[in-house]
């Protein structure tokens, strides 16, 4: 197994793993990293030219005749349509779909580990201040991000012929919005707890201090599009999605629990 990365003599990976040094904008390094490579795993960090990176690497995934990718998108890709990095996922849906490259896609929804950011304001001064709004979200379990992407791409690594286009909706258990992520909050850390992460202004300020400005706006507009309309998911997106884990997704809740017990530790 190979691990494409800018600087392979400061990752640690497992033993089974071999660093590639290499780059997404990096053509050349593309081409190498590929060589002999049968099947991509390919996730796009959100940059000013994601788009780019990611069709690029997907046309030399295409060039060296890889037989499986598993490309990681963004629920609700098709709706955001003013959200950038959404519409980026979107375009690279499309240019899969319609080069009928040997890909599953999957759109995970609003990560629950990104509130691990509220760790101080929640038990410094009893507040949490992510701009859900009132609207409710699917929210994901990062770990069960990665139990659906390890069989998808052990699934078209060990396939010995075509296999077809999929697409799942990696989607939580619970739909919620910011006042029944505040009660569950209240609820394991036993104590009140107050919404105050409605103003998008504040929002974009506090991030536009160590990220770069139009970073913090392609946020500010995911925000106001969560606030504005939510993401929840349809039943029939949530069972497709537990058929893959080959179980339920875990919950905010099991998160809150499991946040409360590390922080208590360290």
């Amino acid at each position: 197994m190979h691990a494409l990365t800018r600087t392979p003599d400061q990752v640690h990976f497992s033993a089974d793993v071999t660093p590639i040094k290499g780059d997404l904008t990096d053509i050349d390094s593309l081409r190498r990293a590929m060589k002999d490579i049968s099947t991509v795993f390919l996730l796009v960090s959100n940059a000013a030219d994601e788009l780019t990176q990611a069709l690029q690497a997907l046309n030399v995934a295409r060039d060296v005749a890889v037989k499986g990718i598993v490309y990681l998108s963004v629920f609700k890709s098709e709706a955001y349509v003013d959200v950038p990095h959404f519409t980026g996922k979107y375009t690279v849906e499309r240019m899969i779909e319609q080069s009928a490259l040997p890909a599953t896609v999957l759109r995970p929804a609003y990560f629950i580990q990104n509130d691990i950011q509220q760790k101080e304001p929640l038990l410094n001064d009893g507040v949490y201040g992510i701009p859900i709004g009132s609207k409710r979200i699917s929210m994901v379990d990062i770990r069960d991000i990665g139990e659906a992407a390890a069989p998808e791409l052990l699934w078209r690594e060990s396939a010995s012929g075509p296999l077809p286009f999929e697409v799942y909706d990696l989607v939580g258990l619970d739909a919620l919005n910011a006042d029944s992520m505040v009660a569950i909050r209240a609820d394991v850390l036993h104590r009140p707890i107050r919404y105050v992460g409605d103003d998008l202004d504040v929002f974009e300020a506090r991030l536009k201090t160590f990220t770069p400005q139009w970073y913090a706006y392609d946020m500010r507009l995911m925000m106001h599009r969560y606030q504005q309309d939510g993401a929840v998911s349809s039943s029939a997106q949530l069972e497709r999605f537990a058929s893959l884990l080959a179980r339920k997704p875990r919950t905010y809740r099991d998160f809150a629990v499991n946040a409360v017990q590390t922080w208590a530790n360290n």
